[in-house]
C-alpha cells in the first residue's frame, strides 16, 4: 500500500538527520586517521632499532633467556585479540575476530589450550555472549592507544609467559591484530610474540654484511633483562597503533557508504513524495471538476 505524503516526508526528514550524523562521523574519522598514521609511522623506527638491538644480543651471546627459549612440548598458548571499542566500523572487528577463531582452531588442533587476552569491547562482548573464559581484558583506548597501555598489556603477558604452565602460565604468546595497508585495505594478521624468534635478514646475507663485535656491560643476561620487556611492549604498541589506524579507516569507509546510501534513499523518497503530491493534486482537481459538473447538471435540471 503506498505511503501517505506525511509519512514520506517524515521518513525523508529522518533519513536526512541520519545522513548528517554519518557525514559528521565520516569527517571525524578522516581527520583522526591522519594522526593515527603519523603515530604508527613514528613508532616504526624505534621498534626497528630495538629489534636490531635485541637480535644482536640474542645472536652474539650464549644466554638462554626465558623469553627466547623454546619450551618443550608446549601445552598452553596465550592469544591477544585486538578489536575495537565502538561499532560503526564495517567488518573491522568481525574480520579480526574471525582470524582469532581460525587461530584458536589451529592451536587446539596442535593439542594446545588457548588462553584469551582481549583488547577492545567488541572482542570482549563476543566472548561474553558465548560465555567463554577470558584471562584478562583491556578496553577504552582502541582508537587512541599509547605506550602506557602497551606496557600494561606487555607486563601481563610476560608474567603469564614466565609462570609455569602447571600454575596457570602459558608456553607461547600469539597476537591477532589488523595491519593497516592503505585507506582501502586493512588485513587481519597473526604474529608470534613469545618466545622470541631471531631470524637473520636475507638482505644482510646477500650483501655479505660484516657484523661488528659486541661487548655487553654488565653482561648479556642483564642487557636482555632490560631489552626484552621493552621489545615486547614496543611490538604490542605497534600492533595497537596499526589496529587504531585500521579501525578509523574502516569507520570512514563505512560512514561514507552509509552517507551515500542515505542520499540515494532521500532521492527515492523525494520522488515518491512528488508522485504522491501530484496524485493528491490530480485527485483534488478531479473532485473540483466533478463537483462543477454535478452543479451544472443540477442547474440544468432545475431550469
Amino acid at each position: 500500500m503506498p505511503a501517505s505524503l506525511r509519512e514520506l516526508r517524515q521518513r525523508k526528514n529522518s533519513v536526512s538527520t541520519t545522513k548528517k550524523i554519518t557525514r559528521a562521523m565520516e569527517l571525524i574519522a578522516a581527520s583522526r586517521i591522519v594522526k593515527a598514521q603519523q603515530r604508527a609511522n613514528a613508532a616504526a623506527p624505534y621498534a626497528r632499532e630495538l629489534t636490531r638491538a635485541v637480535s644482536a644480543v640474542a645472536t652474539f651471546s650464549n644466554i638462554d633467556h626465558p623469553l627466547t627459549t623454546e619450551k618443550e612440548n608446549p601445552t598452553r598458548a596465550a592469544m591477544l585479540l585486538i578489536t575495537s571499542d565502538r561499532g560503526l566500523a564495517g567488518a573491522y572487528s568481525s574480520s579480526v575476530i574471525k582470524q582469532g577463531e581460525q587461530l584458536t582452531e589451529l592451536l587446539r588442533a596442535d593439542g594446545k589450550e588457548v588462553v584469551p587476552f582481549l583488547c577492545g569491547r567488541k572482542g570482549i562482548g563476543f566472548y561474553q555472549f558465548r560465555k567463554r573464559h577470558v584471562e584478562q581484558t583491556w578496553e577504552g583506548f582502541s582508537d587512541s592507544p599509547n605506550y602506557a597501555h602497551a606496557r600494561e598489556i606487555a607486563d601481563a603477558l610476560i608474567k603469564a609467559f614466565l609462570t609455569p604452565t602447571e600454575e596457570g602460565g602459558v608456553d607461547e604468546i600469539q597476537i591477532v591484530y589488523t595491519r593497516f595497508v592503505s585507506m582501502i585495505t586493512q588485513k587481519p594478521e597473526v604474529i608470534r610474540l613469545l618466545p622470541l624468534e631471531v631470524v637473520e635478514s636475507d638482505e644482510a646475507i646477500e650483501s655479505h654484511e660484516v657484523f661488528p663485535l659486541y661487548d655487553f656491560e654488565p653482561d648479556a643476561e642483564a642487557v636482555l633483562d632490560e631489552l626484552l620487556p621493552l621489545y615486547v611492549a614496543s611490538r604490542i604498541q605497534y600492533c595497537l597503533l596499526q589496529a587504531a589506524a585500521s579501525e578509523l579507516a574502516s569507520k570512514q569507509r563505512a560512514m561514507k557508504s552509509a552517507t551515500d546510501n542515505a542520499q540515494q534513499l532521500i532521492e527515492r523518497l523525494t520522488r515518491e513524495a512528488n508522485q504522491a503530491r501530484q496524485a493528491q493534486i490530480t485527485q483534488e482537481i478531479s473532485e473540483i471538476v466533478g463537483g462543477v459538473n454535478a452543479l451544472a447538471d443540477a442547474n440544468a435540471e432545475s431550469e
